[in-house]
């Protein structure tokens, strides 16, 4: 896809997967640079296009005495550097059409988080800055309906559209994923990415802190591979438990390598060329 070939340019690989992957959120810098050296350096092995991803800021947080970020301009400053060190593309999400401009400085990929991705706004604000757009599809969204969310970016002429299917709410405190998504998102000729981690979220529960099932992420991951996923969205840290933001969802880093090897011999499988 030309939208691929343009974010990655030589690391461009048709016949894989890509990898959007990182921590959660900006906790500090070893943190962040330890990990975009080890996700790299696999994604290296296993020829992965790879996109590092950590929010700057975390708007959506259940309880008021979560962290939230270590600072705008200094999170934004770390994401730089890890692209700029590693010759990487990275990402982070917004959640205000006024944070457009100021993430498209230091980001190569802006995400519109999955409860924004009706916000006209936010959308049009994101596809004015020429950057790359990932809008996540909303949890009470079907996939068909996610081409006005691709039709509102690309009439305001930005064609660098890509669409992250993350589950439906199923009840209170859980979510499901309809596999159907995959194809039918595809259809509308954008990458789809599978976002591993937050499909697996049981949000809403009484403790202020979301839960999750991350020993589920594999299962989540190869089905998305075989259902012809064009991406996958994981994120990943040394110790979760210890995470400052979404902890319970989170793949330990230690078991990424050996997931990602399992689902490129996968992917080699389902993979037809053109």
């Amino acid at each position: 896809m030309k939208t691929l070939k343009a974010l990655f340019k030589e690391q461009y690989n048709p016949e894989n997967f890509f990898l959007i992957a990182g921590p959660c959120v900006i906790e500090e810098e070893d943190l962040v640079m330890g990990i975009a050296e080890k996700v790299s350096a696999i994604c290296k092995k296993l020829n992965i296009p790879y996109v590092f991803k950590a929010s700057y800021r975390k708007a959506n947080r259940t309880s008021i005495n979560s962290f939230t970020g270590i600072g705008d301009v200094e999170g934004l400053d770390l994401l730089q550097k890890v692209g700029q060190t590693f010759n990487l593309p990275v990402t982070s999400d917004i959640h205000s059409a006024a944070e457009a401009a100021m993430a498209a400085a230091y980001v190569d990929v802006l995400q519109i988080p999955a409860f924004l991705c009706r916000q006209t706004d936010i959308l049009l604000a994101a596809a004015d800055t020429g950057k790359f757009v990932n809008v996540k599809k909303g949890q009470f969204a079907s996939g068909e309906a996610m081409k006005f969310a691709v039709e509102k970016i690309e009439q305001a002429g930005n064609k660098h559209v890509m669409l992250t299917e993350r589950g439906n709410t199923f009840g209170y405190q859980d979510l499901v994923v309809d596999y159907r998504n995959i194809p039918i998102m595809k259809e509308l000729g954008v990458p789809v990415i599978m976002d591993c981690t937050h499909s697996l979220q049981q949000p809403n529960q009484t403790s202020g802190v979301t839960g999750g099932n991350p020993k589920m992420i594999g299962t989540i991951a190869k089905a998305a591979i075989a259902t012809g996923a064009n991406g996958l969205f994981i994120e990943t840290h040394p110790n979760p438990s210890k995470a400052k933001s979404d902890g319970a969802n989170m793949l330990h880093l230690d078991h990424l390598e050996s997931l990602l090897e399992e689902l490129v011999k996968i992917r080699e499988a389902v993979y037809v060329k053109a």
